[in-house]
């Protein structure tokens, strides 16, 4: 996917120090992590990664390049690799029977559950496919803006977001989240 024909991504870093770099692409980083994971806590560390990685190493060509678009397509691979890592992660008896007392079913635990479930299912997906779902519900690209910038037919497009959405409900089981 390429993000560099992105208006507001194709910005170019005012200055090659790191620290202006921080402070201009910083809160757009947390963002996409922030929607990406759906933590506060992930998302920080996602910030935090990308900015360490860049400290510890020479800038790479990308990040001279089009360093918006750069630390945008960093932050959501850092984010899918964080959702994979913690599907990896196996529990003991005790955690697991601790997290089955901690709570009612009440509204912010069935918030919590299927927001887990749906961080779990985006993992799942390829990062082309979370790329498209992250421009289109968390920055509110329309299917026109998505198939200009990537290139494709509107009508693609359109039909990349409908398979995901049936995708996502299937591996929600039918869950909406909407309540009655």
């Amino acid at each position: 996917m390429s993000i560099a024909a992105m208006p507001e991504l194709n910005q170019k870093m005012k200055s090659p120090d790191l620290e202006d770099a921080y402070r201009q692409f910083a809160p757009m980083v947390y963002r996409t992590a922030r929607a990406v994971t759906g933590s506060a806590e992930d998302a920080e560390d996602v910030l935090q990664n990308i900015f360490l990685k860049l400290i510890r190493q020479d800038y790479s060509a990308g990040l001279h390049k089009n360093p918006r678009a750069y630390l945008y397509r960093a932050a959501v691979n850092l984010s899918l690799d964080i959702l994979r890592a913690r599907q990896r992660r196996t529990y003991s008896n005790d955690d697991v029977e601790s997290l089955r007392s901690q709570g009612s079913t009440g509204g912010a635990r069935f918030d919590d559950d299927l927001h887990e479930r749906l961080s779990d299912a985006l993992a799942n997906l390829e990062p082309d496919a979370a790329h498209i779902l992250v421009l289109r519900y968390v920055h509110d690209y329309s299917d026109a803006e998505i198939s200009k910038l990537l290139r494709r037919s509107r009508g693609a497009i359109a039909l990349r977001l409908f398979r995901l959405r049936a995708r996502l409900k299937k591996a929600l089981g039918g869950t909406t989240g909407e309540r009655s």
